[in-house]
């Protein structure tokens, strides 16, 4: 069963994933984005180690609440490679905003 619900300290949204030997591993909420008509979840544990490692799963809301959600695994090996991509994408584009958000601010402290 997947929990999903809010670390409010922090206002990161966090799911927390429990494994198929009962184990239960926390998970920040990277992005919820589409690809193929669908939406995606990017995970990433927050017990990390050297190797971070991103959990791209289907998201289906069922409602209105955090528990009403579902977290399928992607089967596909065409799906999953699509979703990837679209998750790297994603990831360009927060990027490129940055950017000129960056930009901006240095626009506003120079005009003081």
């Amino acid at each position: 069963m997947n929990n999903f619900n809010q670390e409010e300290d922090f206002e990161q949204d966090t799911v927390t994933l429990t494994l198929e030997d009962g184990s239960e591993l926390v998970c920040n909420v990277l992005a919820i984005f589409p690809c193929q008509e669908k939406e995606y979840i990017a995970l990433l544990p927050q017990e990390t180690g050297k190797d971070e490692e991103i959990f791209l799963y289907q998201f289906v809301q069922k409602g209105e609440g955090d528990e009403d959600i579902e977290l399928i695994n992607i089967e596909d090996d065409e799906e999953f490679e699509a979703v990837s991509d679209a998750f790297d994408e994603f990831l360009d584009t927060q990027e490129f905003e940055d950017m000129f958000e960056d930009d901006e601010d240095y626009e506003e402290e120079d005009e003081k």
